[in-house]
């Protein structure tokens, strides 16, 4: 991911389950499991909620967009994030669980990308602020 190399990242984090029902259960729990360490991080890097973190999307031309004008996997994402920064895993869940339903294959490479990227993004800002970031994901980072 952090060489702009998103085939190869999404080969090295799809599941490996080959039927449907597998993939399926496996494509959610990754997605979870990275919004879940997006939404810790972004309580580490918002002083546990003290200091709001803001979440913005743009377009290609870098211009803020509002959230529900911004491409399904886009929005899908930051709905999910929020829902697990405020603690409402189970909206969390609805979210993820709506995409892998409805969402074309390439949506939900794009859902998976985007929640690598914050991951990436926001434990480098973690580490570079001297604040905790889980092990895995800080191991990940080393590689």
């Amino acid at each position: 991911m952090r060489l702009g190399q998103d085939d190869e990242a999404l080969d090295q984090v799809m599941p490996s389950a080959v039927d449907e029902p597998g993939r399926t259960a496996e494509m959610r729990e990754l997605m979870l499991l990275l919004f879940g360490e997006c939404s810790a991080m972004v309580s580490v890097l918002g002083d546990g909620g003290s200091a709001p973190v803001k979440v913005q999307v743009f377009d290609e031309a870098g211009e803020e967009v509002p959230i529900d004008e911004a491409d399904p996997p886009v929005r899908t994402a930051v709905r999910t994030l929020l829902a697990e920064v405020h603690g409402n895993t189970e909206a969390a869940e609805e979210q993820v669980e709506i995409a892998l339903a409805s969402a074309a294959p390439d949506e939900v490479d794009s859902l998976v990308l985007q929640a690598l990227r914050w991951t990436i993004r926001l434990s480098t800002e973690c580490l570079d602020r001297d604040l905790p970031v889980t092990a895995w994901v800080h191991d990940a980072l080393a590689d």
